[in-house]
């Protein structure tokens, strides 16, 4: 990505020039101006209609974006120079200016940017503006352009032509948007001039300065994939001359965001690598780093993520699914992250804190009554407290419960001037399971929303619920294999299986068994991996840290226990049990290889697993290939040595490394590729010349290999007895410098061909192994979008761009498309096609 050049100024300006095709990032920036902003009052209109995909639903303007419209759409707005500033936005990783962020209530954010642009005589500067909200742009105090499409999460585009007179102009931006929960909030500012435009930050720095901070906040990241007992080490590409403030924030990846700990350290002058000693402390989990580095108008802000963890060995569950509940709901009582489910784990228990108790339900109903997005996920496990253990409330709390419960709103038909999303398969089932729960503990009470009283509620939600599972039953989950949202989903599952009507209750059992299926499948040594129909980063790199993997540790009796307490407490305190066949699943015993194959979701994500004892390989096949994706994972590989051994290869859907869009850099395909796997090797096509990004790259767990060897396009790892072995048709380089350094290697080219290949053996196995992918003949025909692999012994693989994949001479249909997971192959048994994986050992039976 080009960056603006900076210049040598004999007068120590500040400047840069900004060349055609490249953006303005150079902006010092306000404080963040939040007003809640929420509409009248009325109903919504339910468009899903329990047909779920992966992807924003269209739900038309909610009341607080009518009032928008109505009242704030082309006001007049005054240049305001008084704001303080809150710190300086410099060329970096993000070719937008991006605020983009996650508001539970509906809110008009603002802020204001300003700069200078220099030029020697009166021109005319054309410039593409891209916006995700509303922009006005002022030239010395007067409003030149006033772009304000408003559509949510939708960038706009339109060129616009500034007036600049010779000398310093002053430009001032105001952007702004109507935040509605998940938000995308950015500008863009593009020069489409043929002419370069020098660009001035009016601050008190030179520009030396500004370049050492500016290289400062582009390169900064982790030492390490997870801190074991360690101080988070921050590592810096550049250093800077003199004594550096750097204020951290560590804040909980939770939807409280509650601040872990707040400090100010000095980066030395000189020095390229920060220890922050009082992190040691922190409880295990995939934290944010939220970092402040410089001071007064000379502050720059750069926010990255690290995982923390007290012990990476694998401990070992108790005997008995009983036993592990017993322990998991002690522990969660404990330790559990600050939500209503460590009040149920509480009384589940029988180790109650009384103090922490009233706090958590206090903020638990702060949450409902306000009627925040996501309250849906914790009005169940506050239901299944006041249905099972309301004698540990106080008399008053308990009042408060009942009165938040009847006041909530449950669906679309009730009205509100929230932003609570109804539209998503994990959301329509809380919303529904809290509905019935809630009618069944207050059948005689009216609810103030809907005016119905708790048993027609409780009526209405059964047919609901029915519809739902209707849904899921026939097309699978939309949200398949995702370890953010199976614990969400279990929230209703859970719920409904220990409360419903037995009808019902049959049902949740069946999805419950079918779910844990799919989780132990796909967990390896402990650790839930895999493709996923919804991914983030915050659980793609968070290994054993992510909510499921306790899940993992209960049903199977191996894993890692952490503070995630959204269902987890429910599963301990239900009588709930998996199937009695899936330990073997997610344990496989030496020399044993399986492959399973089935489909999920509406849109019909065609899912292969492929698993040994101590390597796997997922993908999601023939899945809407060639267009824009969101949040689906396309292909994991995971290996056993290590809770962070993971690889995997993306189209990033955005810049910035550590950014947050749908899809992100690491999280999901700007372009979806054309894939094809058979056990042990899968394929991939990528077309990625019309993505944001035209490149490809596959993500490193670094911390978890033993090995890495990168050739010119293969690229071999080892994880104790798990290999991986990575091809790229075009070439591969490691990033040596910036926020993925030693993490990412990338092929710069916007068409290639990927192949993946997992194995399993000893030291002796991975150099033969490297040498069997080494002596197979790998042709990819960009032209005609084809990728054929020829391994020494076995059928050629074909694949093509338009989905034929053939084995040798023979078309492989995928005919497995019901939701229920089949293996099509077990060495164990000799079942299967007869065909096999291809680059195993030789010892695998």
């Amino acid at each position: 990505m080009a960056q603006p050049t900076p210049l040598a100024k004999g007068d120590n300006d500040p400047v840069y020039a900004v060349h055609h095709g490249e953006t303005i990032t150079s902006w010092v920036v306000s404080h963040l101006f939040a007003t809640y902003f929420p509409g009248e009052a009325a109903v919504a209109q339910d468009r899903a209609n329990y047909r779920f995909i992966n992807g924003f639903v269209d739900v038309g303007d909610l009341p607080c974006r009518k009032a928008f419209w109505a009242t704030m759409v082309g006001r007049e707005i005054a240049p305001d120079v008084t704001w303080e500033p809150s710190h300086l936005n410099l060329p970096g990783a993000n070719r937008r200016v991006e605020f983009t962020n996650f508001w539970h209530v509906p809110t008009h954010v603002r802020r204001w940017l300003r700069g200078g642009f220099r030029v020697d005589a009166d021109r005319c500067l054309s410039l593409r503006v891209k916006t995700c909200g509303g922009v006005r742009i002022f030239v010395n105090g007067v409003e030149q352009v006033r772009f304000e499409p408003f559509r949510r999460n939708v960038e706009s585009v339109t060129d616009v032509s500034l007036q600049l007179v010779a000398g310093d102009n002053d430009i001032l931006i105001h952007t702004e948007d109507l935040a509605e929960r998940d938000t995308f909030w950015f500008v863009e500012l593009e020069v489409t001039d043929p002419q370069p435009i020098t660009v001035v930050l009016p601050v008190a720095l030179d520009g030396a300065e500004l370049a050492r901070l500016e290289a400062l906040v582009r390169g900064v990241r982790p030492s390490r994939d997870v801190f074991v007992r360690q101080p988070l080490e921050l590592l810096f590409d550049a250093a800077p001359e003199i004594d550096l403030a750097v204020a951290v924030e560590v804040f909980s990846h939770g939807h409280d965001r509650a601040i872990l700990l707040s400090q100010t350290v000095v980066l030395k002058a000189g020095a390229t690598r920060l220890v922050i000693p009082e992190t040691q402390e922190l409880p295990d989990g995939y934290h944010g780093v939220r970092l402040r580095l410089g001071e007064g108008a000379g502050t720059v802000s750069r926010t990255i993520d690290a995982a923390f963890m007290s012990d990476l060995a694998l401990p070992p569950g108790a005997a008995t699914l009983q036993q592990r509940k017993r322990e998991a709901l002690i522990y969660s009582a404990r330790f559990g992250a600050p939500r209503i489910g460590r009040v149920l784990a509480m009384a589940a228990s029988g180790e109650i804190d009384q103090t922490i108790l009233r706090q958590l339900v206090d903020d638990t109903l702060d949450s409902i009554d306000w009627r925040k997005d996501c309250s849906d996920f914790i009005i169940v496990p506050l239901l299944w407290l006041l249905a099972d253990f309301a004698e540990i409330l106080p008399d008053d709390l308990r009042l408060r419960v009942q009165q938040s419960v009847l006041s909530y709103r449950y669906w679309v038909d009730e009205p509100g001037n929230d932003t609570m999303w109804f539209w998503s398969e994990n959301h329509v089932l809380c919303f529904h399971t809290s509905q019935l729960l809630a009618g069944q503990l207050l059948p005689d009470s009216i609810f103030s929303a809907s005016k119905r009283t708790g048993r027609q509620q409780a009526a209405l939600a059964v047919e609901r619920l029915n519809k739902w599972f209707d849904s899921v039953e026939a097309h699978g989950l939309a949200e398949w294999n995702s370890a953010a949202y199976y614990p969400i989903d279990f929230i209703g599952l859970l719920a409904v299986e220990q409360f419903a009507p037995e009808a019902l209750a049959k049902r949740a059992r069946y999805q419950l068994d079918l779910i844990f299926r799919m989780i132990a499948l796909h967990t390896l040594a402990g650790v839930p991996a895999g493709s996923q129909g919804r991914a983030y980063d915050k659980e793609l790199r968070a290994g054993p840290l992510t909510e499921l993997a306790p899940f993992a540790w209960v049903a199977f009796g191996k894993g890692w226990l952490n503070g995630g307490v959204a269902s987890l407490p429910m599963l301990c305190a239900s009588s709930y049990t998996p199937p009695a066949d899936l330990e073997a699943l997610a344990h496989i015993v030496p020399g044993r290889c399986i492959e399973a194959r089935y489909a999920q979701g509406l849109e019909s994500g065609k899912l292969v697993v492929f698993k040994t004892e101590a390597s796997q390989l997922s993908t999601v096949v023939d899945h809407k290939t060639g267009t824009r994706g969101h949040q689906q994972h396309v292909l994991d590989i995971r290996l056993a040595g290590h809770p962070m051994a993971r690889l995997w290869i993306n189209n990033p859907g955005e810049d910035d490394p550590w950014g947050h869009q749908r899809p992100s850099y690491w999280a999901g395909n700007g372009i979806l590729p054309r894939v094809a796997q058979h056990c042990d090797v899968a394929l991939m096509i990528f077309d990625s010349s019309k993505s944001r990004s035209p490149l490809t790259h596959a993500y490193l767990g670094r911390d978890g290999l033993d090995e890495i060897v990168l050739e010119e396009n293969w690229l071999f790892a080892r994880s104790a007895g798990g290999f991986a072995g990575l091809y790229n048709s075009h070439g591969l380089e490691m990033m040596e410098t910036g926020a993925m350094t030693g993490r990412e290697v990338r092929s710069n080219a916007p068409i290639s061909g990927w192949v993946a290949v997992v194995g399993t053996g000893d030291q002796a196995d991975f150099a033969a192994f490297m040498d069997r992918l080494r002596a197979t003949p790998i042709r990819f025909d960009a032209q005609n979008l084809s990728l054929h692999v020829s391994p020494p012994h076995g059928a050629d693989l074909q694949l093509h761009y338009d989905g034929r994949f053939f084995i040798g001479q023979q078309e492989q249909a995928f005919v497995h498309e019901q939701p229920v997971p089949m293996l099509t192959f077990d060495s164990a048994t000799a079942h299967g096609d007869g065909v096999g994986p291809i680059f195993q050992r030789a010892q695998i039976q």
